[in-house]
């Protein structure tokens, strides 16, 4: 019965050390910047720098999302608004793309302006892929999307510049 006791715990104890799921307790992360044409991103607590990251991009990096399938990565202020434990590309994390606006530009050109842009990891299957290999998303490697996850909360502000 004790050794049951125990190889519980072990293997307990083994599962939570190889979670993608982390905890965070330090300063919040009140808003993020991502600057594309730098590929670097920072999650920052009012002024100061938390976490500094290098990213990927979508396929086409220069300039902002308009339309479904361009590859282009969105410009502009947005919010993180939803999380994905489950993702096909390890954690992901949802940017509010497309805003009113967004949708009303690419209405007015007869098109559609896409949508699912996240924060997200890169699975092995892409760890090949050229830097910007995304259709629209801001990649990190798996280890900085679980850092990532843990500290940014879903209302965060993120602001994309070119």
């Amino acid at each position: 019965m004790k050794r049951r006791a125990v190889l519980s715990l072990v293997l307990a104890a083994v599962a939570s050390a190889c979670s993608k799921f982390q905890s965070y307790r330090g300063p919040e992360v009140t808003r993020i910047h991502v600057l594309k044409g730098q590929r670097q991103m920072y999650l920052m607590h009012h002024d100061q720098v938390l976490k500094a990251y290098g990213i990927g991009l979508g396929f086409a990096p220069v300039g902002h999302k308009q339309f479904r399938g361009d590859g282009k990565t969105p410009e502009g202020a947005y919010l993180i608004d939803r999380r994905n434990p489950n993702s096909e590309f390890h954690l992901s994390i949802g940017i509010s793309y497309p805003n009113a606006e967004d949708r009303a530009f690419a209405a007015s050109q007869g098109k559609s302006a896409g949508g699912d842009i996240f924060i997200h990891g890169k699975p092995r299957k892409y760890r090949n892929a050229p830097q910007d290999w995304t259709a629209g998303c801001i990649a990190v490697s798996d280890e900085e999307v679980e850092e990532i996850y843990a500290m940014v909360r879903n209302g965060t502000p993120i602001y994309i510049h070119p």
